[in-house]
């Protein structure tokens, strides 16, 4: 597509393709890109958007847009070497195009814009039972469903096991495939997403907790003086965002109901920060009652873990600058904040802004606390 002279080598990225199986774009196609922009978040659909010159008599307006290289639906797959090292950016479909003609020469665009392959999930609703399927296997029975796209799932058990019972109850799907997946991952604190690469045309579907477990990515410095990698970093500590969520639960045999106990969020959010947030807030979860104990558990336990990040970071930095591609949905360290900020936070989302010359990303992260657990932050 076009290359970004980079630290020790350039950045080189690449533009593919086509209905279904995706193949590198003609060279007039690349030579016309102007900008893309690709943004992921956690438990959210990744997007993009792609502009391009659009001259009078190029390729792109005298063949290609009328024979419909650019419809909706059009697969489109963006990649991005550096130091020799390739990185799928974006799997997803075509489903917007706008063209800004002008009067002057070289001003006219085409604006594409587009979504992940989750899109996919979402075009057709269904009516599904599934008799004698935990959760878990519903999600893998689904999602194996868009494996001609290149979808492999990633999909784990629930934290609190659910087993079926078919005599009491036959869970049913209604609305789209996403809605349904998504439905579920709230319901125990996981998270639905798809994760482009390490190929291009393969991606994973990721039915989970989050990761934040593993090792971290290169560390965002900031206030290092030459050391510093990131433009600007930004923290915000809400201290209202936690909550103590309550669930009551009724014992079919005798009709007593009781509060269930707090449980541990550890399992779903393994502590980022050393000094963990109190909640200041109660909400009493509603439905609880009637349903299974372990749904309950499950529904009260996700409750308590997505509301458990109060700290937010968000800031930019310069590929050039920091080396490295900065990736969504990981932990990576960072250092220079002081004290109270350092330490591993969350990924939570990524934009790339990606022009001739220039590779440029925004970020936000979040942890449940204050101070780094470590004395040691990963470089």
């Amino acid at each position: 597509m076009f290359d970004v002279p980079v630290g020790q080598g350039p950045v080189h990225a690449a533009l593919l393709m086509g209905p279904r199986l995706v193949r590198p774009v003609p060279a007039e196609v690349t030579e016309a890109l102007l900008s893309a922009q690709i943004t992921a978040t956690a438990g959210e659909r990744s997007g993009f958007q792609l502009a391009f010159d659009l001259t009078r008599n190029g390729l792109i307006s005298r063949r290609l847009l009328p024979e419909g290289f650019f419809d909706p639906k059009t697969r489109v797959v963006v990649t991005v070497t550096v130091r020799g090292t390739s990185d799928v950016l974006f799997d997803g479909l075509v489903v917007r195009q706008e063209v800004g003609a002008s009067n002057q020469p070289g001003h006219s665009t085409l604006t594409v814009t587009g979504e992940d392959l989750t899109l996919l999930m979402d075009l057709e609703e269904r009516t599904a039972g599934y008799p004698n399927l935990p959760p878990w296997e519903r999600v893998l029975a689904i999602v194996r469903r868009y494996s001609g796209y290149g979808i492999r799932p990633d999909v784990y058990r629930e934290k609190i096991a659910q087993p079926p019972h078919q005599d009491l109850r036959v869970h049913y799907q209604t609305g789209t495939d996403l809605q349904y997946v998504t439905e579920l991952a709230r319901a125990n604190g996981y998270t639905f997403y798809l994760e482009p690469g390490p190929a291009p045309g393969h991606s994973s579907a990721r039915w989970g907790p989050e990761v934040r477990l593993g090792v971290r990515q290169h560390a965002l410095n900031v206030n290092m003086d030459a050391h510093s990698t990131v433009d600007q970093l930004t923290f915000a500590y809400d201290g209202t965002a936690r909550e103590e969520p309550q669930a009551r639960w009724q014992d079919p045999a005798n009709r007593q109901s009781s509060l269930l106990p707090q449980p541990s969020i550890s399992p779903l959010r393994p502590p980022l920060g050393k000094r963990p947030t109190p909640a200041l807030k109660r909400r009493t979860l509603s439905g609880t009652a009637k349903q299974q104990r372990a749904q309950a558990e499950a529904e009260l336990l996700a409750r308590a873990a997505v509301s458990a990040d109060v700290v937010s970071g968000s800031g930019s930095l310069d590929v050039n600058r920091h080396g490295y591609i900065l990736q969504p949905r990981r932990l990576v360290g960072v250092r220079g904040a002081g004290r109270a900020y350092d330490g591993d936070y969350y990924v939570k989302s990524v934009t790339h802004h990606l022009r001739p010359g220039s590779y440029q990303q925004n970020f936000t992260l979040s942890r449940e606390g204050l101070e780094a657990r470590g004395d040691h932050v990963r470089p």
